[in-house]
C-alpha cells in the first residue's frame, strides 16, 4: 500500500524526549512550521515552559510527563493525543540516554536501565504508534544512532541499545509492509551531535565525557526528522562523518577495531576536566530546555552528505548543472589560444 504523508502544517506530531537536545530543536522547528504537538519527557518544568513558549508564538501544543521505559506512561501519551487532537499523524521516538565507561565497570542495574529507556521505550512507542496509525496512516520515526552500524568503545552498552533499535525497526518495517499497513517507518541515525547528551549520560570515567568529532548541530537532525515526517524514507544517517564510520565498520571492521581501540581514539571521548555530572539523568531528569551541549571543538552546521540523501534529485540537478558549466568553460578558448 502506498504511504501518503501530510504536510507538517496539517499534522499532529507526538514527540518523546522533547525537553532538550534533538527533541527540543525538533519541537520548536515543527511548531514554527505549523504542526500541532504532543510533547513528552520526564522533566515537567521544561515541558511546561516549552508548551507555553509554543502557545505564546501562536502554536498548539500539549505536554505529557512520561517515562518511556514505562509502557503505561507511553499509552498515556497516545491517549492524550487522541483526547486532545483526535489522534496523531507522526510519532517520533526520540527519548534516550547514555553511559560512558568500560562495559565491565558498569553495574548491571545501569545497563538494564539504559535498555529500558533506549530500546523498550522505542518498542512501547512503536506499538502505540502503529495502533494509532493503522487506519489513518502516517509516519513512525525512530531516532537511533550511527553506532548501530559501528559500535564504539566507552559507549558499549549505548551502542548495544542502538543495535537493538535498528534490528527492531527493520523487522517492524517488513512486517508492516507485508500487512499492507499505510505507515512509513524511518530510522534516523545521527552521528556525534552537539546536544547535552554527554552531560545527561551516566559517567564511570575519571574525566568529563565528550563526543568524538566531527560534531554537528542538532538542527540537522531535526531537519531530517521533519523531512521524513512528510516524505517516506527507510533510514537516514545525519552527518557525513557518520556515513564514513558506518562504511568503515562494514567494509573494514578489523581496521575499525584497531583504530577505535587505540588510545588516541579513546581520548576523543574524554575532556581534560574532572566529571561534572557523573550521575547524569539515567534515573531522574536533570536540567532541560537546552538544545546545545558543551562540546569545546568545532561544530558543523551543515552536511552535504545528509542534504544529498534527503534531496537526491535536487542535489543531482545541481551537480549536473555544475558539471555542464565546467565543461562549457573548458571548451571556451582564450583570445591568445590561437597563437
Amino acid at each position: 500500500m502506498a504511504v501518503r504523508l501530510k504536510r507538517l502544517e496539517g499534522q499532529v506530531i507526538v514527540l518523546t524526549g522533547a525537553s532538550s537536545g534533538i527533541g527540543l530543536t525538533t519541537a520548536r522547528m515543527a511548531a514554527k512550521r505549523g504542526a500541532r504537538l504532543v510533547l513528552a519527557a520526564r522533566n515537567e518544568e521544561a515541558l511546561s515552559a516549552l508548551t507555553e513558549e509554543i502557545r505564546n508564538a501562536g502554536g498548539q501544543a500539549v505536554f505529557v510527563v512520561a517515562d518511556v521505559g514505562n509502557e503505561d506512561d507511553v499509552q498515556k501519551i497516545a491517549k492524550i493525543a487522541e483526547d486532545r487532537f483526535g489522534g496523531f499523524d507522526t510519532w517520533i521516538n526520540n527519548a534516550g540516554g547514555g553511559i560512558f565507561g568500560r562495559i565491565l565497570d558498569i553495574s548491571t542495574e545501569d545497563h538494564r536501565r539504559l535498555f529500558e529507556t533506549n530500546f523498550w521505550g522505542v518498542v512501547y512507542g512503536s506499538k502505540a504508534a502503529v495502533r494509532g496509525l493503522m487506519q489513518r496512516g502516517g509516519a513512525l520515526i525512530n531516532v537511533g544512532s550511527v553506532v548501530s552500524d559501528r559500535a564504539v568503545p566507552l559507549q558499549g552498552m549505548y551502542s548495544a541499545t542502538k543495535h537493538a533499535v535498528k534490528g527492531f525497526t527493520d523487522a517492524l518495517r517488513m512486517e508492516l509492509e507485508a500487512a499492507g499497513a499505510p505507515i512509513s517507518v524511518t530510522l534516523i541515525k545521527p552521528t556525534s551531535i552537539d546536544t547535552p547528551f554527554a552531560q545527561h549520560a551516566r559517567n564511570y570515567m575519571a574525566e568529563e565525557p565528550t563526543l568524538p568529532p566531527p560534531v554537528y548541530t542538532p538542527n540537522l537532525v531535526a531537519e531530517a526528522i521533519l523531512h521524513c515526517a512528510e516524505t517516506p524514507r527507510r533510514d537516514v544517517i545525519v552527518g557525513g562523518g557518520g556515513k564514513m564510520l558506518s562504511v568503515l565498520g562494514l567494509r573494514a571492521p578489523w581496521l575499525a577495531d584497531r583504530v577505535m581501540a587505540s588510545g588516541s581514539f579513546l581520548r576523543l571521548e574524554k575532556t581534560d576536566h574532572p566529571p561534572l555530572h557523573p550521575s547524569g539523568a539515567l534515573y531522574e531528569p536533570t536540567f532541560g530546555l537546552r538544545e546545545r551541549g558543551e562540546y569545546e571543538g568545532h561544530v558543523r552546521g551543515t552536511s552535504v552528505y545528509t542534504q544529498a540523501t534527503l534531496h537526491p534529485l535536487a542535489t543531482g540537478a545541481l551537480a549536473l548543472g555544475a558539471g555542464l558549466l565546467l565543461g562549457l568553460l573548458a571548451t571556451q578558448r582564450t583570445p591568445d589560444s590561437h597563437s
